[in-house]
């Protein structure tokens, strides 16, 4: 996986208007049209969001007559899961070494 790629997926993801689209597209493909419904904004700006997804690699666009439906790709959103569950490993083992240490120095005030 490059870095690049990497870097462009959670540039996309930033937004939490783009998110809410990804979280939209998890139940099926949507016209833009129907993606900006929920939106206080207009189909020109969710259009806009759509190709900041579509550069990242987070969607596609068919051709269905003269609608362009978006679908989510999943490769891009399991790179960086598999990238943040290295780091949730060490969190992890930070809060275990952690919550040993306390139970220590509980023990050690129990004895005074």
């Amino acid at each position: 996986m490059a870095v690049d790629q990497l870097s462009n997926t959670f540039a996309a993801l930033a937004d939490p208007t783009r998110r809410a689209i990804l979280a939209r597209l998890a139940h099926g493909e949507a016209t833009v049209g129907e993606l900006a419904a929920p939106f206080s904004m207009s189909v020109q700006a969710v259009s806009k969001h759509l190709k900041v997804l579509e550069r990242a690699g987070l969607i596609t666009r068919g051709r269905a007559a003269q609608q362009r439906p978006a679908r989510l790709r999943g490769r891009p959103l399991e790179d960086a899961a598999n990238w943040l569950e290295r780091y949730r490993q060490f969190w992890e083992g930070s809060f275990d070494r952690l919550s040993d240490h306390l139970r220590e120095i509980q023990k050690d005030n129990a004895h005074d």
